[in-house]
């Protein structure tokens, strides 16, 4: 973390150390003469907003800038807070999806200075120069509303040399080929993108060799839509391929239903480990996909997940959203039994959230949407989907994480959902909750004698099978000794 005094300081809040902020970067690699003046520093969650403030403080800055999201915000307004009470002098920048719609109401933007609205890649060195050149002129008034015209994606200049030798030892590191979406569902902020716009190809692929020789094997491609353009595609894996090593790690989120032939052949070349692929199914349902607007050809997708897993090396990560407008209990168990049996390695089981502009509030009346006032805005009930029943899938989504994503009952969980993953983990889940009242701070050793006995009590008096499968898996876990139940037999 950089301590220098600076007129300038850039910074965020990450949900923690293992991730860097490139838009931090692009604000820093596009500030030309102010660069000399300005400092980057990162902080997560997990440090109270005190703590944050004080290193803040000791860079001595005149002007900050906050990146603002839906995971920081609150803790993001509590140092503003804190600030403006400690050090009312210093002007705040706020920016980030999370404040560039509906921002009006918000606290932290009745406490910042200025907010920009939107990209900000270059916005933020003009807003900082009037900013600047202000402290020496009575005249000089500057909107609170800060939005500029940013200028093409090939006159940006790219953040990628100011990832530090620590961020390239010690974290992941985002990079983009292209930005912006085609798509337009409308529970996501890209659904407000006219389109989905490349950077210059060669001149991308030199960065990354850049950061390739200066070490950097762990690539997350913030792209929405990675095999949008194929020519693209393979031109990134291809250079990927010729650079293999053990360390390689390359993370795309790809369209599901858009998988050419050619696109699979490089993808059937990388070894395992190597490549993990984030697909967005988020439903099956078609008369959902069309009331959010989203195109998807559900046959395609079924068809390129089960090439995926069985054809390919790469890591299957899908997500699916839970109480989508129009969607209910049973349709969604229907889809998302429809993807288990597919077997990717995650499935993400995700609770709709209103993202500030997104579009899916149009359907508020009409589907009685009714959503968390405070971030992260979650859904907490529909015209078809109670509170209560919200509840039990958010439990049911945690305990999944825990037990099926984990990895470590790959025997026993085969058993546990039989021929029916969405009805019985259900069960399961409504067990668990009652029987221990904890979502959080389950030891895994906890959890073998957690299925054991939720096993028993929901499905079935004879545990002898599921009893050698939970102990296979918890060797394979190489935990010591032996668990409860086991001792009890």
């Amino acid at each position: 973390m950089i301590s220098k005094q600076s007129d300038i300081l850039l910074t965020t809040i990450n949900a923690s150390y293992i991730h860097a902020s490139i838009g931090l970067r692009y604000l820093y690699a596009n500030l030309d003469e102010l660069q000399s003046q300005t400092t980057i520093t990162e902080f997560t969650s997990h440090l109270r907003p005190a703590d944050i403030v004080e290193k803040i403080l000791q860079t001595k800055p005149k002007i900050i800038g906050f990146g603002i999201y839906i995971w920081n915000t609150e803790h993001t307004t509590k140092v503003i807070q804190l600030l403006k009470v400690i050090a009312p002098e210093v002007i705040i920048i706020i920016g980030g999806p999370e404040v560039s719609y509906e921002y009006q109401e918000q606290e932290v933007f009745k406490l910042a200075n200025h907010l920009i609205s939107g990209p900000a890649d270059t916005a933020f060195a003009q807003l900082c120069r009037e900013i600047l050149q202000a402290e020496t002129s009575e005249h000089q008034l500057i909107d609170k509303v800060f939005k500029r015209q940013e200028p093409p994606l090939d006159k940006l200049k790219l953040p990628y040399e100011y990832y530090t030798d620590e961020d390239i030892k010690n974290r992941v590191l985002y990079v983009e080929a292209s930005r912006g979406c085609p798509f337009k569902c409308e529970f996501c902020l890209s659904a407000l993108d006219k389109t989905s716009l490349p950077f210059n190809i060669d001149v991308f692929l030199n960065e990354i060799e850049i950061l390739y020789n200066r070490g950097a094997r762990n690539f997350k491609f913030v792209d929405r839509t990675f095999n949008l353009k194929i020519e693209t595609s393979l031109r990134i894996l291809q250079f990927f391929l010729e650079r293999l090593d053990e360390q390689l790690f390359l993370h795309f989120e790809i369209i599901p239903d858009r998988l050419p032939d050619a696109l699979k052949d490089a993808i059937s070349r990388f070894p395992e480990g190597c490549l993990q692929f984030e697909l967005g199914v988020q439903s099956f349902n078609p008369d959902v996909q069309q009331l959010i607007s989203r195109k998807q050809d559900n046959l395609k997708t079924l068809k390129n997940l089960h090439w995926l897993k069985k054809h390919s090396n790469a890591h299957i990560h899908a997500d699916l959203i839970f109480a989508l407008p129009g969607e209910d209990l049973n349709s969604f168990a229907k889809g998302f039994n429809q993807l288990y049996d597919l077997k990717p390695h995650d499935i993400q089981l995700g609770i709709l959230k209103r993202l500030r502009g997104t579009p899916v509030i149009r359907h508020t009346q009409q589907y009685h949407l009714v959503f968390e006032p405070n971030a992260p805005y979650s859904i907490l009930s529909t015209s078809q989907i109670e509170f209560s029943l919200i509840q039990r899938v958010s439990r049911f989504a945690r305990y999944w994480e825990l037990i099926a994503n984990s990895g470590h009952f790959k025997c026993s969980l085969e058993l546990l959902l039989a021929d029916n993953a969405f009805g019985r983990f259900l069960c399961f889940s409504d067990w668990l909750y009652e029987y221990s009242g904890k979502t959080h701070q389950i030891s895994l050793r906890k959890l073998y004698d957690y299925l054991y006995y939720g096993f028993k009590d929901c499905f079935d008096n004879n545990n002898t099978v599921i009893a050698e499968l939970l102990i296979i898996d918890y060797k394979n876990a190489k935990l010591k000794g032996m668990p409860e139940f086991y001792k009890k037999l």
